[in-house]
């Protein structure tokens, strides 16, 4: 295929609308490569930052820990331990202060408080935030994945009708004259199915790579939380191996 019945062609010869949906196709696939390779890269941080736990785990003190977490951002690992590090001191601070009231002038009967649920509630908190997070973009990536093959194929019904209305004009059908436009026409189809398959390729990609994120996020907030409740993170049982 060279350039005179190509995609030059294609964008010289056709009007308005055959021009918007090639650059609505354009559009539609830097988006999506805009969000997979952003979406990539944070992922590829998240994997650095969760090979850092074992190093949390085995550091003695939990500021120490914190440090060896890591300070870049977004640092989901980090944020799971700060928030329950806040919760524990925002509980304590409050259970000593024996007045203490609510907004309303209410007391408070804050002895009733249940430390498991309040520190389950915060570290939940900090779970939603970081699956928003992980999933941001995703939406981008479906949407394109769902509309650009008809986008495509709109281009190519509105080629194709032109094209028959030029050869209805000049009264002549032969191969030679319907040969160049209908397939000139049926490149945006092409050229729909080339942005849908990257984005679902990459949405698949990305939704498997953060369930793998948020099991090790659940994890450690799992661990975390018998951290502060017990003063200890459970010991993973060893199976014995068998010969």
């Amino acid at each position: 295929m060279n350039a005179e019945t190509g995609l030059l062609s294609l964008w010289t010869q056709g009007d308005w609308v055959t021009r918007a949906v090639a650059l609505l196709l354009l559009a539609m696939s830097l988006a999506s490569w805009v969000v997979i390779l952003v979406k990539a890269l944070g992922l590829r941080q998240a994997a650095a930052q969760a090979r850092a736990l074992p190093a949390f785990w085995q550091a003695g003190a939990y500021p120490n820990g914190l440090a060896l977490l890591g300070a870049d951002a977004p640092n989901h690992f980090r944020q799971l331990a700060l928030a329950a590090q806040a919760a524990d001191e925002h509980l304590s601070t409050r259970l000593g202060n024996s007045s203490v009231t609510t907004p309303e002038g209410n007391a408070l009967r804050l002895a009733a408080l249940d430390r498991n649920d309040w520190l389950t509630r915060c570290l939940r908190g900090s779970m939603d935030g970081a699956t928003a997070q992980l999933q941001t973009g995703l939406a981008v990536l479906a949407s394109v994945g769902s509309t650009a093959p008809f986008v495509g194929l709109f281009g190519t019904v509105w080629g194709i009708y032109h094209a028959l209305m030029a050869i209805g004009a000049a009264g002549q059908s032969t191969i030679d004259k319907v040969a160049g436009p209908i397939g000139e026409s049926l490149i945006m189809t092409a050229l729909g199915l080339a942005v849908a398959i990257p984005a679902v390729l990459g949405y698949n990609a990305l939704v498997r790579a953060n369930k793998h994120v948020l099991a090790q996020l659940n994890g450690f907030a799992y661990d975390l939380h018998a951290l502060w409740l017990t003063g200890a993170r459970v010991t993973p049982v060893q199976l014995p191996h068998k010969d």
